[in-house]
């Protein structure tokens, strides 16, 4: 009979995930947690950092980093190795979304959404992978947005940095698939978050039931769930997806289909 557990080879592994101290960062923290992966939980927020950790049960713990900075990245990943020796799996999930449409979009608030969102990906996988290849292979994860295959109103900065995440994916899997390292990209849709919230906010709207059901308009009525996507990035991570690399995962309830 098939061990699924077994299958999945996930326990006792070491996850490195960005933006954990709220929303889809922590939601994969915790479902990583209780299937029994170490946890690394990386964020510029300290005192969010803190709360989110004690609501991770399992072996976890957290870092402070500015993902937007090399040095903060590389002083952080160091910081993981020594606590727990190795790191098999990076989950770049750390963003942030600033709505506005080219003309109205304020170019510090340009460079905010592209170094966290994008810049991050680049300085927190150059700082892993070495590892990686010295141990034989990982897991790079990349997390997207259904905006990263489409367009969207009002987020220019978001849009181009989404899309920069998708095809920096592709690009890293053909570097590093003769390393045994698969990077790939999960794709969410409206997850409800703390960010889904700020976005409403922005856009002169009150983040209520009402806001929600709209965002819920798609095959798959509600709205997604940080552990949507965490059992999607999980996937993506385990020995069931050893092929997989180069690929994005849509995870959105149908909202693009």
């Amino acid at each position: 009979m098939l061990d699924l557990n077994e299958s999945f080879g996930m326990r006792g592994k070491v996850a490195l995930i960005t933006g954990a101290a709220s929303g889809i960062g922590l939601g994969i923290s915790r479902f990583f947690a209780l299937a029994g992966v170490s946890v690394a939980m990386l964020d510029i927020n300290e005192e969010g950092g803190g709360k989110a950790k004690g609501v991770v049960e399992g072996d976890r713990e957290f870092f402070f980093c500015d993902v937007t900075d090399s040095s903060s990245c590389v002083t952080a990943v160091e910081g993981v190795l020594s606590r727990f020796g190795r790191i098999d799996i990076l989950v770049n999930c750390a963003g942030v979304a600033r709505r506005n449409d080219v003309v109205g979009l304020d170019e510090r608030d340009w460079d905010l959404a592209l170094n966290v969102t994008l810049k991050s990906v680049f300085l927190m996988s150059k700082a892993v992978v070495p590892y990686m290849k010295a141990q034989g292979g990982g897991k790079i994860v990349n997390i997207g947005s259904g905006w990263s295959l489409k367009g969207g109103p009002m987020a220019i900065s978001y849009c181009a940095a989404k899309g920069g995440v998708w095809n920096m994916t592709r690009a890293m899997a053909i570097d590093h698939g003769p390393d045994n390292i698969n990077v790939n990209c999960v794709c969410p849709g409206d997850i409800d978050t703390p960010m889904l919230k700020s976005e409403c906010e922005q856009l002169g709207g009150t983040y209520d039931e009402s806001y929600k059901e709209e965002c819920a308009q798609r095959p798959i009525k509600r709205l997604g769930t940080p552990e949507d996507v965490a059992k999607s990035v999980f996937f993506l991570c385990s020995d069931m997806a050893p092929w997989v690399t180069g690929s994005s995962l849509v995870v959105d309830g149908g909202g693009i289909a």
